[in-house]
């Protein structure tokens, strides 16, 4: 039991707001010689568990062309196209955008879009462009708002789009445990099938969600800018 001590690391990391990475390095050397290995089988451990997720580090690639793109004015690029388009709203785009991404991830396209190479510095910047195109200056709060609808619309189209592609990990998963453990013949295209409902009810109930985003933006700003102006007065 003692070795859960590890899992109250991770609880209390996560909820003190500690750099991720750090707590669940910190919590597996702490599980590994709570549970009796050497500091050199912990290390072996970490070692093995990199060598077998190569693919993780990805990344390590991935963000320094991001940022060598962003530097030369990516962002900028991305807040000027989306000015060209005056009825593509911030909703309306992520809508969009919801869509590309869950119809990519139907087709086994996962990683054509995504939070590192799209996200960030595409949809982040046009979605910012537009609000500020309609509204002016965004408040932070506005702004972090924006950011996170744009990350979910990203997740939920990944999420619920992935499935209806034939060969992804968790229809192939899904499909080998149930014929094995119950001998069935289950095959993925039925499974695949059967995801094509749930996808379109995530894209429809999201999808509103991200079309409401438009009308809570301008409820907040001009609330906003109504209290502004009043203090100004007031200061006269």
């Amino acid at each position: 039991m003692i070795v859960l001590l590890g899992v109250l690391v991770v609880v209390i990391g996560f909820a003190t707001k500690r750099n991720p990475l750090l707590v669940v390095g910190v919590a597996g050397i702490a599980t590994g010689l709570l549970g009796g290995l050497s500091p050199g089988k912990v290390l072996a451990a970490f070692g093995n568990g990199f060598a077998g997720s190569r693919a993780v580090t990805i990344f390590a690639i991935t963000l320094p062309v991001i940022g060598l793109l962003e530097r030369y004015g990516l962002q900028e690029q991305a807040r000027n196209l989306i000015a060209r388009f005056a009825r593509l709203t911030t909703g309306r785009f992520l809508a969009l955008y919801l869509g590309l991404r869950q119809i990519g991830a139907a087709v086994g396209l996962t990683n054509v879009f995504g939070h590192a190479q799209t996200v960030r510095p595409l949809a982040v910047p046009m979605a910012e462009g537009a609000a500020e195109r309609k509204f002016g200056q965004l408040p932070e709060r506005t702004r972090e708002k924006v950011r996170s609808f744009s990350a979910s619309a990203d997740n939920v189209g990944l999420f619920f789009g992935e499935d209806v592609f034939l060969a992804v990990g968790s229809i192939l998963l899904i499909t080998g445990f149930v014929n094995t453990t119950y001998g069935t013949h289950l095959e993925p295209l039925q499974l695949a099938l059967w995801a094509i409902p749930t996808a379109v009810c995530a894209f429809v109930v999201h999808g509103w969600r991200l079309l409401r985003l438009d009308r809570q933006l301008e409820r907040e700003l001009l609330t906003a800018h109504a209290h502004d102006t009043a203090v100004v007065e007031a200061a006269k």
